[in-house]
Parts: C-alpha cells; sequence; structure tokens
C-alpha cells in the first residue's frame, strides 16, 4: 500500500493490536514500594496509571538469537543486584507498520529486536508487606495482543485499570512474531532437543513459556499460579485456542477468554512444500523462502538455481545459513500482502504443540482440549474492518474522506461475512466445547456502534461494531492518540464508560470465579451459560449501550444454510451475479468457500458463474 491509503486505514489498523497512544509510555521512576523478587533476581517498578503498580519489561525466556534461533524458548538468566523494571521492552522482529508500533523505522521496513521475549505486570498498588498471600491472591490475567501473528507488541495495552478496577494481577506477554515465530524446515529439526522443539511452533511455545513464569512468579506480585485465565484478541484469540487445545500447555491455565479469534490453521504441507509439490506448499512456505532468500544472498540466479543448490546443500549448511541472515534478511524472504504483513502459514497442525485434525471436532471429545470455563465471542461487524480497507468497496473524496462505493453492498457483504465469522469462531466451537462437558462455556456479541460522523463520513455505518472495537472497553482505556479518538466523541463518553465497567465487571468476575454471572459487584444481568440444547434458549450476551437495546441474552445462532439462505433472498444483492460474488468471496477466518462447497450452496442459480471463472465479466463491467 502507499503511504496515503495507510494513512487512511490507519485509525482502524491500530485497533487490531490494541489500544495504541502515539508516545509509548514509561515509568518515570522506580517505587521503593515495587521490590519483588522473582525466580531470576529481584525487580522494581514503579506508578502507573489508574493508581497502579507496574512492572516493564521483565525478560521470561533467554534471548532467542543465534543457535537459539528456531528452538523452544529457554528460561532466562538470572541477574544480580536489583533490576529495573520502567521501560515496554522491544517488539519482536516485524515490518514496521501503524498497527504494531514502527519505532521510527520507514513503514513497512523491517524492525523489532530478536531479544523480545520480556512481559509486563500490572496490579494493584500493595506496600511490601500488603502483597495478597495465600488465600487472598488475586486471579492473573494473561494477555495475548493480535496482530495477524505478524506484528504486534505488548506496550500498547494499559493493564492498570483492568487491574486496580478488577483486583486483579494483569500481564501483558511478547512473543516471537512471523517467520521467527512460525517456521518449519527439516534443517532446523536436526539437533533439536525434542518433538516439540522440531514442531516449528515457536510462538506457541513462547506463550507456554510464559505462563510457565507466571506459574513460577505470579505469587511475588500478589497472583494466583492456581488461577490464570488466559485472554486475547484476534490472532491473540486464535492462540488462546491453540492453548486451549495443546497438550503442553496443560495445568498453566484455569481459565480462557477468545475475543474475536478462530479455528482455522495452517498444514505442515502448506507450512514446509515447494509450491508445485503434491500437496502443495503456500507460496512462502519455508522451501520457497529459502529459494529467495538463496537468489537474495547466495548468488542464486532463479528459483531452479536455488533449488539446484539448496539440494546440494547439507541440514547442518542450510541451518547455519538460515541463523547466519539478519531478522531484516529473513523478513526480506517473503511476498507481503496489505499494510505490508507478511502471508506465511502459522499455529501449525504437528501434532505434538498442536493436535491434527478437526479442532472443532476435538472441542468436542472430553479428552480434546484443555477443558476449563471459557468465554468466547466476536463482535457484529468484524470484517467491516477489512472492507474499509477494499478500494473497490471503500472510496475517497480528496484523497482522505472515506465513502462506501456502493452502500447496499458494502454492508451486506459485512453482514454476511460477519456472520460466517461468528459460526466458525464463537457458535460451533461453544456448541462443541458444551457437548464435551466442558465446566462452563459462555458466548458474546459485541454491537456498540456509536462513532461519530467525521469528515462526512458516517463512521457508525463505515466501521460500525467492527473487529477490535472492543478492546478500548475490555482494557477501559480510551486514550488511544489523537489518530484514534475520532472514533468516540464527547457525547457518547458517559454511555461508553457504562458500556466499558460492565466489560471490565464481567471479565473480572469471570478470572475470580470461573463464571461471569452478574459481573464482579453483582448488579448487573445474569450473563447464562451457553445453551445449545434447544433453539430458544439462551445463548450469547449482546454488548451495547441502551440507546443500542442494552445488556441482553440473545439465542439465535448461526447456520452455513441460514447464511446462505438469507442471502439468496436479500433485496440488496438483486441479481444472480451479486449473490454468487457474495457466496464465491464469503470469506470466515481464513475460510473461503471451497468449489465443492459454492456447488452446494450455490446451486443452479449460479451455474452462469462458475467457481473456476472467477472474476466473472459481469463483475468487471
Amino acid at each position: 500500500m502507499t503511504l496515503p491509503r495507510i494513512a487512511l486505514v490507519v485509525f482502524l489498523l491500530v485497533l487490531a493490536v490494541g489500544c495504541r497512544s502515539e508516545k509509548v509510555w514509561s515509568v518515570e521512576k522506580p517505587d521503593p514500594a515495587t521490590r519483588r523478587l522473582t525466580t531470576s533476581g529481584e525487580v522494581i517498578g514503579g506508578l502507573g496509571r489508574y493508581d497502579s503498580h507496574v512492572w516493564l519489561g521483565i525478560p521470561f525466556a533467554a534471548p532467542p538469537v543465534g543457535e537459539l534461533r528456531w528452538r523452544a524458548p529457554r528460561p532466562s538468566a538470572s541477574w544480580s543486584g536489583v533490576r529495573e523494571a520502567l521501560k515496554y521492552a522491544p517488539g519482536c522482529p516485524q515490518p514496521a507498520t501503524e498497527i504494531g508500533g514502527m519505532d521510527d523505522a520507514p513503514m513497512g521496513q523491517p524492525t523489532g529486536s530478536e531479544d523480545c521475549l520480556w512481559l509486563n505486570v500490572f496490579a494493584p498498588r500493595f506496600a511490601p508487606d500488603q502483597v495478597p498471600q495465600g488465600k487472598d491472591r488475586l486471579p492473573v490475567m494473561f494477555w495475548i495482543h493480535g496482530g495477524a501473528n505478524t506484528v504486534g507488541r505488548a506496550a500498547p495495552y494499559e493493564g492498570g485499570h483492568l487491574a486496580t478496577g478488577q483486583q486483579v494481577i494483569v500481564v501483558t506477554t511478547q512473543y516471537r512474531l512471523g517467520p521467527m515465530g512460525w517456521f518449519r524446515h527439516p534443517a532446523l529439526r536436526a539437533g533439536a532437543a525434542d518433538d516439540a522443539e522440531k514442531s516449528g511452533n515457536f510462538g506457541v511455545l513462547d506463550l507456554i513459556r510464559g505462563l510457565q513464569w507466571v506459574r513460577d512468579n505470579a505469587a511475588a506480585f500478589g497472583g494466583d499460579p492456581g488461577n490464570v485465565t488466559i485472554f486475547g484478541e484476534s490472532a491473540g484469540g486464535f492462540d488462546v485456542y491453540s492453548l486451549l487445545l495443546s497438550p503442553l500447555a496443560k495445568g498453566l491455565f484455569h481459565r480462557a477468554i477468545v475475543q474475536s479469534g478462530g479455528l482455522s490453521r495452517g498444514t505442515l504441507e502448506q507450512a514446509e512444500n515447494w509450491a508445485d509439490q503434491d500437496p502443495p506448499g503456500d507460496r512462502n512456505s519455508s522451501n520457497e523462502v529459502l529459494a529467495r532468500l538463496l537468489m537474495a544472498h547466495r548468488g542464486a540466479v532463479d528459483r531452479k538455481d536455488a533449488r539446484q543448490k539448496l539440494a546440494a546443500m547439507s541440514e547442518a549448511e542450510i541451518a547455519q545459513f538460515l541463523r547466519s541472515l539478519t531478522p531484516a534478511q529473513v523478513l526480506g524472504g517473503y511476498h507481503k500482502s496489505v499494510i505490508e504483513l507478511l502471508e506465511l502459514p502459522q499455529l501449525f497442525k504437528d501434532g505434538v504443540v498442536l493436535p491434527k485434525g478437526d479442532w472443532t471436532e476435538r472441542l468436542a471429545e472430553p479428552d480434546g482440549w484443555n477443558q476449563v470455563p471459557v468465554i468466547v465471542g466476536s463482535n457484529r461487524d468484524e470484517t467491516k474492518f477489512f472492507l474499509f480497507m477494499d478500494p473497490s468497496q471503500v472510496k475517497r473524496v480528496l484523497g482522505i474522506f472515506p465513502r462506501m462505493r456502493n452502500e447496499s453492498r458494502y454492508l451486506a457483504d459485512a453482514e454476511y461475512q460477519s456472520r460466517l465469522w461468528k459460526l466458525i469462531a464463537v457458535d460451533q466451537p461453544a456448541a462443541a466445547m458444551s457437548r464435551s462437558g466442558a465446566p462452563a462455556v459462555f458466548a458474546y456479541r459485541f454491537d456498540w456502534d456509536e462513532e461519530p460522523r467525521t469528515g462526512g463520513a458516517e463512521l457508525s455505518k463505515i466501521v460500525g461494531a467492527a473487529h477490535a472495537i472492543e478492546l478500548p472497553f475490555v482494557f477501559g482505556h480510551f486514550d488511544m492518540g489523537s489518530r484514534l479518538n475520532m472514533l468516540f466523541s464527547g457525547e457518547t463518553l458517559a454511555t461508553r464508560h457504562e458500556l466499558s465497567a460492565a466489560m471490565m465487571s464481567y471479565w473480572g468476575a469471570f478470572a475470580h470465579q470461573g463464571s461471569p454471572g452478574r459481573g464482579r459487584v453483582k448488579e448487573l444481568m445474569e450473563w447464562s451459560a451457553f445453551d445449545y440444547s434447544g433453539s430458544d434458549r439462551p445463548k450469547y450476551l449482546v454488548f451495547d449501550t441502551t440507546a443500542g437495546g442494552g445488556l441482553r441474552m440473545a439465542s439465535r445462532l448461526e447456520t452455513l444454510d441460514a447464511i446462505v439462505g438469507d442471502l439468496a433472498a436479500d433485496s440488496r444483492l438483486p441479481t444472480a451475479v451479486d449473490k454468487c460474488r457474495l457466496l464465491h468471496d464469503l470469506p470466515g477466518l481464513g475460510h473461503s468457500l471451497s468449489r465443492a462447497e459454492y456447488r452446494q450452496v450455490a446451486g443452479q442459480s449460479c451455474n452462469e458463474f462458475p467457481y473456476e471463472g472467477y472474476p466473472w465479466r459481469e463483475l468487471e463491467k
């Protein structure tokens, strides 16, 4: 994307990885009351916002550099004396983007540091002799940031308000991203310590290591290592699902919250195989990337020559070559997509760290996942986040002000795509976990859409309850910098804070007791557990202000038949080509309808518009 286009979408994209201020915050000076003893040594933090104590930049693993690149994380080294934990650590290597924090690097250029396995702790203010002990220890909430598992960092997430308001310890963590976090090749499996290290799921292993750190150190901050809630949004939600499914994470957490996550992830063949193999690999599979890297750094003339050179190299030579490259050089081997995010397989179903097979089916098995109480949810208008970036859907008046090109088409596309997201990410997993005998499953939909009209743009329509818009409400932190504050007008201040207080109260109650109930103060409406046994039974809580209907339980579940049936009868899609286009492009968290599924759901009405012939000539006129 060009810089002007990036500037136009920045206010939405930043939400994908958190409530980012324009300037990264740090602690002005250490506070003697924050001295705490961890397993690696003593740390001192300072006063945070919202009357909290904070410790920023505590290492939880050894730097994954040199021979430790593409290895499972090792415990961090001990230190002597008192370590100051006053500044956020750099993010992990990634392309510089507004949504991940650019660190003054040019847009799209590599930024971050491989020495990035650090976390941050937010807690209510306690004097050293008042830190909760024993049964008085507080629940721990372990946050996993989003950003497509390719960009992002922990710094944007202000956990102080959630910590003090709900009497919890909030831990925000980082994990290896992109090809540094998910890279699988036979040469890297040589010399691995165990099968987990061979998996290629290094980002997942980082999260597991972070949870081990919490198990060993939470008590020093007043947290209960026997009551840990993992929660994350977008890619962080995918990662929460991965921890629910990973046998290696069993016992390290005790509740889970999935915000706009999903279960669709890559195969080992996609991760490794050449693109012209059978089955084919991803265009950014490890072999395809290796070929580009050999062309860039070892004199290979073209892809064919690179393949020949690769075939002549030993596994040790390949591994040495890969580890000799800088992170920037590794990132340079990838084709990129919108806003310079890397396209790569993630969360490999390797059979050790993450199970093989259909993950929704595994969630329906009593022993198929780490059974704990779970909250799962999505936003009503999830895909408006992505449609807004599509120039075929949105134009810019004077190159700045966004306008829907065809309002009916825009709203119809957003509705059906977002309903499919809810089906795949919320309804199907919630039903599966409930059938498995899970302790408790709760679901929600976030509906808030009271953005103002700005520059003639109706943000309530074009943005609405889009992907990630719930994040400021969960953290109770709306100060996101001048470019982001346009989403929140002063007229909605009181109702926004009321809805935010409700969300934080439910999240806090869930962390304390494994059920959101009526919230921490027990003044909210009862959030009933997901009930899949009858169509009229309560299924999920709708989050909205009074103007939008208020907090309420709803019972409508999505099915593919219902989505397709409603689409077929929708007058906003007047022609067969309109309906068939949307069916063809109907996405669900990385999943579009296959040829067989398209033929099945489209029926004879789309015979003139075969799957293989898309884009059809009628759409190009």
